[in-house]
């Protein structure tokens, strides 16, 4: 079972880090922080690279859009070490649902868990 796991990090990136990411971070990898999901950002000694570890599935809408921001070096410091200042009325940020049972449905859509009352569409029937 060892070499399985093993010959499934060699070949697959979307379930955690690969083996060469993993030596990457080991020989080169400097931790500048954490984010509230789990996810952990790197970066070389000389700051010509960035990348993320994610905690479980390799999702990029996981990151938020302050370290999104910082991956992308438009801001050069880490949040951790000068955080953005957010608005009372900014929401928490949430990943991508579309595909899951969370995604949106509008009014109407058949998607919906509690059926909507449709008087607003009348059927077609030809004559």
């Amino acid at each position: 079972m060892d070499f399985l796991n093993t010959l499934k990090r060699v070949f697959t990136w979307w379930d955690g880090q690969t083996i060469g990411t993993q030596l990457l971070t080991w020989r080169t990898g400097v931790r500048v922080g954490e984010d509230a999901q789990g996810n952990v950002f790197y970066r070389n000694a000389d700051d010509s690279r960035r990348w993320v570890i994610f905690k479980d599935e390799a999702e990029a809408s996981k990151v938020n859009a302050d370290w999104h921001g910082w991956l992308h070096k438009t801001f050069r410091e880490p949040p951790t070490d000068r955080p953005l200042p957010h608005q009372p009325w900014q929401k928490p940020h949430q990943q991508n649902l579309t595909g899951t049972a969370m995604a949106y449905a509008p009014a109407g859509s058949i998607r919906r868990a509690e059926p909507q009352d449709r008087r607003d569409y009348e059927a077609w029937s030809p004559e």
